[in-house]
């Protein structure tokens, strides 16, 4: 996979990580080896910007995902075609206040928040129920999936 990482946050990430888990998910997702995905770690005021250039609402969020050439998850058999995934753009102190809110450490947050910003560039949201029950799902199982690899 052709995935780079830049972090512009100011903050310390662990980017070794977060470049195992977007591998292990974008091969979950059957995604062709040379797909390229681009991942950025913002600052609140970055973020803020981009939420409301990009989806019209204020204030900093904590992923924004933004496709390029649009593809879609590949299967067992056949892999997606190789192209540009798009760009996936952290906030990580966004993620740190929600990793705190939800008990757990902000490495974890953002590794969910990578999560879901790659479902997001193949093409998944959550604006309906039954959407969001399989957007969640495959996160989920993504995040299982990358987490017994790590114990292994």
């Amino acid at each position: 996979m052709n995935i780079e990482i830049n972090n512009e946050s100011g903050v310390s990430v662990d980017e070794a990580r977060v470049l195992k888990l977007a591998a292990s998910a974008l091969a979950f997702m059957n995604i062709h080896p040379d797909a390229e995905l681009a991942i950025q770690f913002i600052d609140e005021a970055v973020m803020e910007k981009l939420h409301i250039e990009f989806m019209d609402e204020p204030g900093p969020t904590d992923v924004l995902s933004f496709p390029m050439d649009e593809l879609r998850p590949g299967t067992p058999d056949r892999l997606t075609p190789a192209g540009m995934l798009g760009d996936i753009a952290v906030c990580p102190t966004v993620a740190a206040a929600q990793a705190l809110a939800a008990g757990h450490d902000t490495i974890d947050e953002i590794l969910l928040l990578t999560t879901h910003g790659i479902l997001h560039l193949l093409g998944y949201d959550h604006a309906e129920p039954d959407e969001e029950r399989e957007m969640f799902g495959l996160q989920r199982q993504i995040l299982e999936t990358f987490y017994a690899s790590e114990r292994a």
